[in-house]
């Protein structure tokens, strides 16, 4: 156990998930709307991650999105969770964000990450330096490169983006990237929404491992989690439904569009089984039971930061998820 003394930070990741019957517009349009709303509640920053050949995801284009939900929004952090960097030209992500940091001063944050965010076929399609991920690190010093004013004199520069203050954070699924984001001394992000099982492993690479830099002097870790919160347990459960198919789907092969949700358990207890492996670090219930979970997961892990994500198909619901956290923690 991990006692935590600090209060905890609450951050927002969107996926711009496009739910069965709607569509992408749909979605920005709720996307905008979610920041609005975190943004008066006191959460922190606003993720968009970038994905690609998925007709139940949007954020393509995770840097127009971006700039979308920050002209819409006046304080809230709005950022990349994440960047997959093998996918870009770090010179072409340093004007991107440095344009973004521009029309939007000390407000943009860069999570990096080395995965697709696809299937091979569509990465093989958005990649034409296929060994890319395997320079990860390289890449991203070269995209630090960019930000410095040390380049000024360089033959190739980013303008705008040289000389701004762009927090750049690691993200991961692996342990891999924790001996990154340690040999850098940048803030890590672990996607244990979705990867839950080798978070302790990382979080202890990372911690054990950082080098202090000029960006960061001391180890700073964030997780994500999905949290679907109701009034009570039984009304998270039904609503969790549609998070439940969607990631089954995911499991299956079979991939579908978030789904209204459903009264009754679908599942078998090996599918449950299954499922739970994936989703391991999935709140969802009441909000008593919501908070006794995430203080059992601050106490396991000792996380300086908490990224939600909640699936949930009806968008009232969802904002109305993002509220209930909100009073259990950021209301004085």
């Amino acid at each position: 156990m991990i006692s935590h003394t600090k209060p905890v930070i609450f951050s927002v990741l969107d996926l711009a998930m496009v739910p069965n019957g709607k569509t992408p517009a749909d979605a920005f349009s709720n996307s905008a709307s979610l920041a609005l709303h975190t943004e008066k509640l006191g959460f922190k920053r606003f993720w968009l991650a970038e994905h690609h050949n998925m007709e139940s995801v949007a954020s393509t284009a995770t840097v127009v999105l971006i700039g979308h939900v920050a002209s819409k929004t006046t304080t809230i952090r709005v950022g990349s969770g994440g960047i997959m960097l093998p996918n870009h030209a770090p010179l072409i992500v340093a004007e991107q964000f440095g344009t973004l940091a521009t029309l939007f001063p000390d407000r943009i944050d860069l999570g990096l990450g080395r995965a697709p965010g696809t299937d091979q076929l569509t990465a093989m399609a958005l990649r034409r330096d296929l060994n890319a991920v395997n320079n990860f690190a390289g890449n991203i010093q070269e995209l630090q490169k960019y930000f410095s004013l040390k380049n000024t004199s360089a033959p190739v520069r980013a303008i705008p983006g040289e000389g701004l203050d762009i927090p750049i954070w690691i993200l991961g699924s692996s342990t891999d990237s924790a001996y990154v984001a340690a040999s850098l001394g940048l803030p890590y992000a672990f996607a244990s929404h979705f990867a839950p099982a080798q978070l302790s492993d990382a979080i202890k690479i990372y911690r054990n491992n950082f080098k202090p830099s000029e960006a960061l002097q001391s180890p700073y870790v964030m997780a994500c989690v999905n949290i679907i919160a109701a009034d009570t347990d039984n009304e998270a459960a039904i609503l969790a439904t549609s998070f439940k198919r969607l990631f089954w789907g995911i499991i299956t092969g079979n991939r579908q569009k978030l789904s209204a949700p459903v009264a009754i358990d679908f599942m078998d207890p090996l599918e449950e089984a299954a499922l739970q492996q994936m989703t391991k670090y999935s709140f969802v219930g009441g909000p008593d039971k919501v908070k006794a979970e995430i203080e059992q997961f601050r106490d396991i892990t000792g996380v300086d930061e908490l990224m939600v994500t909640s699936p949930i198909y009806d968008h009232e619901a969802r904002l109305y998820s993002y509220s209930i956290l909100a009073d259990l923690y950021l209301k004085s």
